[in-house]
């Protein structure tokens, strides 16, 4: 004989289901209204789905295990939306005044705003970055590098080891890089030891820039690296999908698009 209330609980995860395949990214507070049951029963039918390795469980929520996103290499990565990236470094130029003292992450058009700043002498650079190091070794910004240990996919230092050196530091704009960026999760990346440098480094800055093309919108990788409470502008390309720049607008945020 079979049982109603199972039947019926199977019919409600599969319409949940389609939300997260339709939205990719899905709130407790949505899916209770979109299905009319209490958000402990969602969270309930998430973990269930969870369970399953249908999504992933975040803050507040739940994305699709379709969502989460693997990190390129870096040279791939360079190559990856060249002219967004150009465009997007370009604007974020604009936004360094003379004695500022700048962060700059380890993502690929952060190093292009470095490939840009390389004359800057007025500046002071801190950067945890092997690759924007390089680019900055010639006579140009003061430039003061992070230590900590070495990963190599990124070429970047992280880690607790960084803590030692942005303990002493107060920065006016942080420039930062991201693998996803998404309302629930924030900003995520693939590396817990390089999101525990970024977060770091957004609570040591007075402002915080993200660069990140529209690719990343929407998208969710393994580690939580930061909140968006603390991220004042991004700059992003103009393929960036409307409903999400309205609702980082909503959050305060100044979307930037190039």
């Amino acid at each position: 004989m079979k049982d109603p209330q199972r039947e019926l609980a199977a019919k409600r995860i599969d319409r949940l289901r389609d939300l997260i395949r339709k939205s990719r990214v899905i709130r407790v507070e949505e899916a209770s209204r979109h299905l009319r049951v209490s958000a402990a029963t969602v969270r309930r039918d998430l973990d269930q789905l969870e369970s399953l390795g249908e999504v992933q469980r975040v803050h507040g929520g739940a994305v699709s295990i379709d969502t989460l996103l693997e990190e390129p290499l870096f040279d791939d990565k360079t190559a990856l939306a060249a002219k967004q990236k150009h465009r997007i470094a370009r604007a974020a130029l604009k936004l360094i005044k003379p004695n500022h003292t700048v962060y700059l992450d380890g993502g690929s058009t952060v190093l292009e705003l470095a490939r840009m700043i390389r004359n800057r002498t007025s500046i002071t650079v801190v950067t945890n970055s092997l690759r924007a190091a390089f680019e900055l070794a010639t006579p140009g910004p003061r430039l003061i590098l992070v230590g900590g240990e070495l990963r190599r996919l990124s070429q970047t230092m992280v880690g607790p080891l960084t803590r030692q050196l942005l303990d002493q530091l107060n920065l006016d704009i942080a420039f930062m890089g991201t693998i996803g960026l998404s309302l629930e999760a924030g900003l995520t990346t693939t590396d817990p030891a390089e999101a525990y440098t970024k977060e770091l480094v957004m609570t040591k800055s007075r402002e915080v820039i993200l660069l990140a093309d529209s690719s990343k919108l929407g998208r969710v990788s393994f580690a939580r690296a930061g909140s968006l409470d603390r991220v004042k502008t991004l700059i992003t390309d103009d393929e960036a999908e409307e409903q999400i720049v309205a609702e980082l607008e909503k959050k305060g945020i100044e979307v930037i698009r190039t």
